[in-house]
């Protein structure tokens, strides 16, 4: 997700009325603001997917913690929901076939040929589409593949 797109998902949000996905969004850019500021250059779509991502991070662990507390169904709900919020504002995981194919092309290329080699496929897929995949699939296939 870009800035603009960020921005664009705010004025929607505003228009809708959607005062916690306003809210959420609005972190997100406050977050991406401040990258903005301290290193003195404009923020990447890298840049807004690892603020959404740390994000998710945080309000999950705030989740967490609320859930074992047990005693405020209110907030939990809301954190729930703002978990969702920000999950649906990181970009689709690559997954599946497509994963599949993006595997094998990895392997190709690097000329991987066994198990040791792993670590060196997983790399270049984290690479390949910025940590964006499923992580568990993609280390069940590459090790079938390279058995």
């Amino acid at each position: 997700m870009t800035n603009e797109e960020l921005h664009e998902a705010m004025v929607a949000a505003m228009k809708a009325k959607d005062k916690t996905r306003l809210s959420i969004i609005r972190q997100v850019m406050g977050e991406v603001k401040n990258v903005e500021v301290n290193e003195r250059r404009d923020a990447t779509e890298e840049d807004v997917t690892n603020m959404i991502r740390r994000l998710i991070k945080q309000t999950s662990e705030t989740l967490e913690m609320s859930e074992k507390a047990g005693n405020n169904q209110e907030r939990t709900d809301t954190l729930r929901e703002q978990v969702e919020i920000l999950e649906s504002l990181l970009p689709a995981q690559v997954s599946g076939e497509e994963l599949v194919q993006l595997i094998e092309q990895k392997i190709a290329e690097l000329g991987a040929t066994s198990k040791k080699e792993m670590g060196k496929v997983m790399g270049a897929l984290n690479k390949a589409t910025n940590g964006n995949f499923d992580k568990a699939a993609a280390a069940k296939e590459v090790g079938a593949l390279l058995s």
